[in-house]
């Protein structure tokens, strides 16, 4: 989504999604964040290096657990249902 469609007060959750990840890694230049809206959700496909697959991730998979309440509160007001999917 461009920035030029989102509604006024709309939060920029691909934003949110990259600052959160290029946090996390060691190579955040190699941070990826593609959107995909499906018509029921928008999907939000995060790529790291992958020496920084296991930070993003963490252990159990907690980091990744947090990633995602922290995107799905952010994305409250947009009304809509968000993922995120971690690709290899």
């Amino acid at each position: 989504m461009a920035d030029a469609d989102r509604k006024p007060g709309e939060p920029a959750l691909r934003d949110l999604v990259d600052y959160l990840a290029r946090g996390l890694v060691d190579q955040p230049e190699q941070v990826e964040v593609d959107e995909v809206s499906e018509p029921d959700a928008l999907v939000f496909e995060l790529k790291v290096a992958e020496d920084d697959l296991g930070k993003v991730i963490g252990k159990q998979g907690r980091t990744a657990k947090a990633l995602r309440t922290i995107l799905s509160a952010a994305s409250v007001k947009t009304r809509r249902r968000v993922m995120l999917e971690i690709l290899e």
